[in-house]
């Protein structure tokens, strides 16, 4: 935790304005290929973030993310970064929904930096991030893949909790994903959403009423294959495409968080993976 400093208000010129605590964290982590499995090569963490390791024979790292300031307001800064190692396998979760409150003044940013080497895997596999009137949310997801490394991404973002009645007539949420293969760029999103985001999710061509959305990205020289099955389980408020011959994107809208896991855990059955394949229902749950 620590203490940040607001811009000096008029007639407050060289006088030092506290604000409340901010978080600060910072995880580093890698993984390198020991035998048939994989094993953690480098651990860092820093501040608000920290990292539990489920203990589990014969598969890859798994690795549960977990914010200790229990959530996200104005100022704090959080960062991820991974790196599964050539021939390895590392799974990330986290250990709860995120939740994005309301920020006094500033925004929280959160940084994501994830690559995978020459045969190596990456589940990037977050639980929801649950956003609260007044929240205001800058997140940016960087991913470098090898040639021939497999990726799968699960994003789901929740509009307000359904069942306490919460409505979002206040919301500044920022939202980017860029992937790159060999160093050249594979698929980028980007996500602005300000103001009155439960009036603009009730627009047809943009939400049709929707209190809850995902983005899952499978990055993979079978993903072609997983087209057909997907597009099988998916309901009216989903599509699936191929932007790429190693690319498939699948996006999900939801009338509430359960919703939005039922379509989920059956899509990402054909979609996952090699050996950190059965982890992905466990942390999905």
């Amino acid at each position: 935790m620590t203490r940040h400093m607001r811009e000096e208000p008029a007639g407050t010129e060289g006088r030092v304005v506290p604000v409340q605590p901010r978080a600060e964290g910072h995880l580093s982590l890698a993984t390198k290929a020991r035998g048939e499995t994989s094993a953690i090569d480098r651990l860092r963490a820093q501040g608000a973030m920290k990292a539990l390791f489920p203990r589990r024979a014969d598969r890859g790292v798994e690795a549960i993310v977990i914010n200790t300031s229990g959530g996200l307001t104005g100022g704090d800064r959080l960062t991820v970064e991974a790196r599964a190692g050539a021939g390895s396998s590392l799974c990330l979760t986290t250990q709860a929904a995120e939740r994005a409150y309301r920020a006094a003044s500033g925004v929280a940013r959160v940084e994501t930096v994830l690559a995978a080497e020459a045969g190596a895997e990456m589940l990037w596999l977050p639980q929801e991030l649950i956003l609260f009137e007044g929240a205001r949310l800058e997140r940016r997801l960087r991913v470098a893949l090898a040639p021939d490394a497999r990726f799968l991404l699960v994003e789901p973002v929740i509009f307000g909790r359904a069942a306490m009645g919460e409505v979002l007539r206040d919301v500044r949420f920022r939202d980017r994903i860029e992937i790159f293969r060999a160093g050249l760029p594979l698929y980028a999103d980007g996500l602005f959403l300000r103001g009155d985001v439960a009036a603009q999710m009730a627009r047809p061509a943009l939400g049709g009423g929707a209190g809850a959305m995902a983005q899952v990205v499978y990055a993979a020289p079978d993903a072609g294959a997983q087209l057909a099955p997907v597009r099988a389980l998916l309901p009216a408020s989903g599509g699936a495409s191929l932007p790429g011959p190693d690319l498939l994107v699948v996006r999900l809208l939801a009338g509430d968080g359960h919703a939005l896991r039922s379509t989920l855990l059956p899509i990402l059955g054909p979609a996952q993976p090699g050996p950190a394949s059965d982890v992905v229902e466990t942390v999905t749950r």
